[in-house]
């Protein structure tokens, strides 16, 4: 059984950092595109950031680029969050799916082909 399980979400200063985690479980990273989405109160769930092992790509929203970092070890998949702005504010998800229905970039990275979802791990940034 495929399992996603996040962390590291809280409340910060505008300017501030996080890192998320995401644990997963029941899957091997090659073959897969894995990364997190996040969803504002009111706003569509939109892709952030994607990484996939094999090959090794890793892609950004324009919205974060340059301040957030993704990487993956050991089974988990982090999102370093640098210079964060109360538009971050959201509640963040790890997902994944097969190299087959999508891949990291802005057009392949999209909701409605993620197979697996986390539960989320909210993210408060205050001004």
């Amino acid at each position: 059984e495929v399992q996603l399980v996040e962390s590291g979400g809280g409340l910060v200063q505008a300017g501030g950092s996080l890192t998320l985690s995401c644990a997963t479980s029941g899957f091997t990273f090659g073959g897969y595109a894995i990364g997190w989405f996040r969803q504002a109160p009111g706003k569509e769930r939109e892709g952030v950031s994607c990484i996939s092992i094999s090959p090794g790509v890793t892609y950004y929203a324009d919205s974060v680029k340059g301040r957030f970092t993704i990487s993956s070890a050991n089974a988990k998949v982090y999102l370093q969050m640098d210079s964060l702005k109360p538009e971050d504010t959201a509640f963040y998800y790890c997902a994944a799916t097969t190299l087959n229905r999508g891949h990291c970039s802005g057009y392949g990275f999209v909701a409605h082909v993620m197979d697996y979802w986390g539960k989320g791990t909210p993210v408060t940034v205050s001004s």
